[in-house]
């Protein structure tokens, strides 16, 4: 009895799984050799423990599973079929962040991503000078999601295809070994979550493939960190002249965004802190370059963050070359263009040379976009609600996709219309103040221009625009509506693609989908000034204080990871380069529920 037992629960896993069934007809053939066995042979695929009889100390065994000729399709139990089909795509920040954050079981769950890991993004500059480890910055996705009481399958593969019309992703291993020509599959699904993140933007700069280093990837920091190694041990060699010495040990920073910030900063540190007395003899040779195109760095951020990182870096001794714009990239020079200098075009020998220019759409992704018809765009359109524009089962967060926030003088007609209860005309200001909250929330930068003129009210917005007037005498028709919120979608402004903001909009949409059926019956949301009721949820809007957090940044020597990934033990290494981790979970955007 005990062993029938074990056989009854193999039975039902494989049932599930019918495309593992071959694999028990061989077992079974090794140990059936005996006539009734025979028969059965001849029917491979319909081979299963369910209905199994013990014959001359063998197993006879059948099933009616079937397998599908052409590309395999990720099937799921009878139980799992009840259960809406969530495909997610990636496990970066965003996706993550949603796994962790997911805790309705009624979903079934599957994962696909060709790594199987997560990696803590903001510490891959202090993995590139050994400050950090890289197997302190990764986490088994395996193992953050086995946590969770929902149903979650995770495969190694890669994305290769997005069929929006039939609700299927295709998708290739990513393992290098021979499959048998079964490499690929396909995922059917309900709701499709794209969180596949960019890939490094080279604006088709000549040389820069195939002579430059990237920082996106654990892989790339490691590369970086022997690189670093390599040049200072090429530099220390006797033979070598002190103007070669120069070259080797020039080290390029392309970008002047977060990344190429922090790495700069970590490289500084790893330099005069530990190199210099390894390597003494070249110690006063060693220069970091940073370019930047634009006229300052970290121009995405506040000018007090700005300023701050240039005062830094200036008395750090590192380099900063604003609007130089590289156009060439050799194996041992590289050339700019100085904006400053008639565009003259310059070149300077180098030792090594880090890219970080920014992100750029990887190739799926843009396939994707051209079938939805979002041509000409760097990243997925969606709504404030994440979901891609023109579809709604799929959504995109993170890297991949930015927020096309809907303008307020697009609806400031069906705002003033949903706002005059009394059909009269005009705008009174008890008028306004009742909906001045769904405005806000609706339209953030409503909010945000408010705050930005130290206003309160419609009182301040009409003093802004026709001047003093007292609060009972207000009354503004269509065209002083419009002249009073005239200045607001000025406010707007894109979030950065960050990784706090990728975690947070993960685990937005992961409250989202845990209320999925209870915010159908009861929506919580603004109100639909285009239509009529209530937003199923409060849309994902962003938040200012990203600014004043920033300013923090190297303020303590050390700051522990609040930042939850599932590894809480990790810590910010000291130094001036931890731009990421002072910035709290209220950094970048929240979503309010």
């Amino acid at each position: 009895m005990r062993s029938f037992s074990f056989y009854e629960r193999v039975s039902r896993a494989f049932h599930d799984r019918s495309s593992l069934s071959r694999l028990v007809v061989l077992f079974t053939v090794r140990c059936l050799l005996n006539p009734t066995f025979a028969k059965y042979v001849g029917n491979v695929d319909s081979f299963s423990f369910r209905d199994a009889d013990f014959v001359g100390g063998g197993l006879v065994v059948y099933s009616e599973s079937k397998s599908s000729p052409g590309v395999k399709s990720l099937g799921s139990s009878e139980d799992d079929n009840k259960k809406k089909r969530v495909l997610v795509l990636g496990t970066g920040w965003a996706g993550t962040s949603f796994l962790k954050n997911l805790n309705n079981s009624s979903y079934d769950v599957q994962v696909v991503s060709p790594r199987n890991y997560f990696a803590f993004t903001p510490l891959l500059p202090s993995v590139t000078c050994g400050t950090v480890e890289a197997r302190s910055i990764v986490e088994p996705i395996r193992k953050i999601v086995k946590k969770k009481n929902v149903d979650i399958h995770f495969s190694e593969a890669e994305c290769i295809r997005i069929d929006a019309e039939n609700k299927k992703v295709y998708c290739k291993s990513s393992q290098d070994t021979n499959l048998n020509g079964e490499e690929e599959f396909a995922v059917d699904y309900d709701y499709l979550i794209i969180a596949m993140g960019a890939r490094a933007n080279t604006f088709n700069t000549p040389g820069v493939v195939e002579n430059c280093h990237f920082l996106k990837e654990v892989e790339d920091a490691q590369r970086i960190r022997r690189s670093v190694i390599d040049c200072f041990e090429r530099a220390s060699l006797p033979t070598l002249t002190d103007e070669v010495r120069k070259r080797i040990l020039h080290f390029v920073v392309v970008g002047g965004g977060p990344t190429g910030v922090e790495f700069a900063a970590e490289l500084h540190d790893f330099v005069t802190e530990d190199l210099v007395k390894l390597y003494p003899t070249v110690k006063d040779l060693v220069k970091i370059t940073l370019l930047e195109a634009g006229d300052h760095i970290l121009n995405m951020f506040d000018k007090r963050i700005t300023s701050f990182a240039e005062e830094k870096f200036g008395r750090d001794g590192i380099d900063v070359k604003t609007g130089s714009m590289v156009v060439k990239v050799s194996d041992k020079e590289i050339s700019t263009k100085e904006r400053g200098n008639g565009n003259n075009i310059t070149s300077v020998p180098y030792g090594m040379v880090v890219w970080s220019t920014g992100i750029g759409t990887r190739p799926v992704v843009m396939d994707f976009m051209k079938q939805i018809g979002q041509t000409n765009r760097r990243a997925l359109a969606t709504d404030e609600w994440l979901r891609v524009e023109g579809c709604d089962n799929i959504y995109a967060l993170g890297d991949c996709a930015t927020i096309n926030q809907r303008k307020v003088m697009e609806d400031i007609s069906a705002i003033f219309s949903k706002a005059d209860k009394d059909n009269s005309g005009t705008l009174t200001f008890k008028e306004f103040q009742e909906v001045i909250g769904d405005i806000c929330e609706r339209y953030p930068q409503v909010e945000l221009y408010l705050k930005n003129k130290q206003m309160r009210d419609i009182v301040d917005l009409s003093k802004d625009s026709k001047g003093d007037v007292a609060k009972e005498s207000i009354e503004l028709d269509i065209e002083g509506f419009k002249s009073a919120l005239s200045q607001v979608d000025s406010q707007m402004k894109n979030l950065p693609a960050t990784a706090q903001v990728a975690a947070q909009q993960g685990a937005y949409l992961a409250s989202c989908f845990n209320r999925m059926e209870e915010c159908e019956q009861n929506p919580e949301g603004p109100l639909r000034f285009r239509g009529s009721g209530r937003h199923r949820f409060h849309p994902f809007s962003s938040s200012t204080s990203i600014l004043d957090n920033l300013l923090h940044w190297g303020e303590s020597k050390q700051r522990h990871n609040f930042l939850e990934t599932g590894f809480p033990s990790v810590t910010a290494p000291s130094g001036c380069g931890i731009l990421y981790m002072q910035v709290s979970l209220s950094a970048g955007a929240q979503g309010h529920w």
